[in-house]
């Protein structure tokens, strides 16, 4: 206290707030903004870092496409969006199903289309109007159930794709033209296509029909 006023100077702590020359009552708000810091800088690449995947593809697991169609997706690839088999039940007219491994992704999306794959195909690639990238010539790909769908592979500045088209059913034109239609996407970092296009083409493969229409 100052002499002979009565009065404490400015800026003086009482001696039972002191802890090393600091005053104890700062403390609280201190470390509360000093976790704040941390978190901010260290906190949430350490939290993500903790969290293990919990929706990695087991053997044995198959994926619902809907109306009873269904897919085997790679082992050990990661379900970051979907429905397995067994679960509620997927609508094949409004699916979205993404998988991820490392710098690849395999998503599936299922909608109402009349009409050939080929010209479901065109139909997509016209609504997104992306000329940057370089396609390649189109083929055909039959699944082990007899599924045909086309495919058309292509190089950009984001990297490697392969884009897959099927309509959902076999048997007549008519039956496969009304059928729900299905496209595969399949994007990589640039030249990484290879690295996963053994798994790729053993989930297209496996592709099945639902019920018959």
């Amino acid at each position: 206290m100052a002499e002979g006023t009565g009065q404490a100077p400015q800026g003086w702590v009482p001696v039972e707030h002191r802890w090393f020359g600091l005053d104890r009552r700062t403390f609280a708000a201190g470390f509360s903004a000093l976790a704040i810091a941390l978190l901010l800088i260290y906190g949430l690449q350490g939290l993500n870092a903790a969290i293990p995947w919990h929706n990695e593809i087991r053997a044995g697991q198959v994926l619902d496409l809907g109306d009873g169609a269904t897919a085997v997706p790679p082992v050990g690839w990661q379900l970051e969006h979907g429905t397995l088999t067994g679960g509620a039940g997927a609508a094949a007219t409004s699916l979205q199903i993404v998988l991820a491994s490392g710098g690849a992704t395999i998503e599936l999306d299922g909608t109402s289309y009349t009409g050939s794959a080929a010209a479901f195909l065109d139909q997509v690639q016209r609504s997104e109007g992306d000329s940057a990238r370089v396609r390649g010539s189109r083929g055909s790909l039959t699944t082990d159930a007899g599924l045909v769908g086309v495919v058309e592979s292509s190089t950009g500045p984001s990297g490697d794709a392969v884009d897959v088209a099927f309509k959902m059913a076999v048997g007549t034109t008519e039956a496969v033209d009304s059928a729900p239609a299905l496209l595969v996407r399949v994007r990589t970092a640039a030249g990484q296509f290879e690295r996963y296009q053994d798994e790729v083409a053993t989930m297209l493969r496996s592709i099945t029909p639902g019920v018959a229409r």
